[in-house]
């Protein structure tokens, strides 16, 4: 599949295809430079348990980022520029 910029320059898009919940430490910087709300944060219990963040943090352990919408990325790589522990994984275009 080809794509080109908009002055026709030849352009692969990088889809995100996952974030690793080990590396990553829910800065948010992912979610701020990405207008598509194709990630959310969520918190990780002491089970090691992805859970919705609640008013009451006291079960979380940890904040990390989630994918919520991947079908919404358009393979900007924006997200992957401003990630300070690279904990995501982006897929070329089939």
């Amino acid at each position: 599949m080809s794509f080109a910029t908009r002055d026709g320059r030849d352009w692969k898009p990088e889809y995100l295809a996952s974030i690793d919940p080990k590396k990553c430490i829910g800065c948010g910087r992912c979610y701020k430079v990405c207008g598509r709300e194709v990630m959310m944060l969520k918190g990780i219990n002491e089970d090691g348990e992805t859970i919705d963040l609640e008013d009451d943090d006291d079960e979380i352990e940890k904040k990390i980022m989630v994918l919520n919408d991947d079908g919404a990325c358009i393979g900007c790589g924006a997200c992957a520029r401003v990630c300070p522990t690279n904990c995501q994984t982006h897929v070329s275009a089939a």
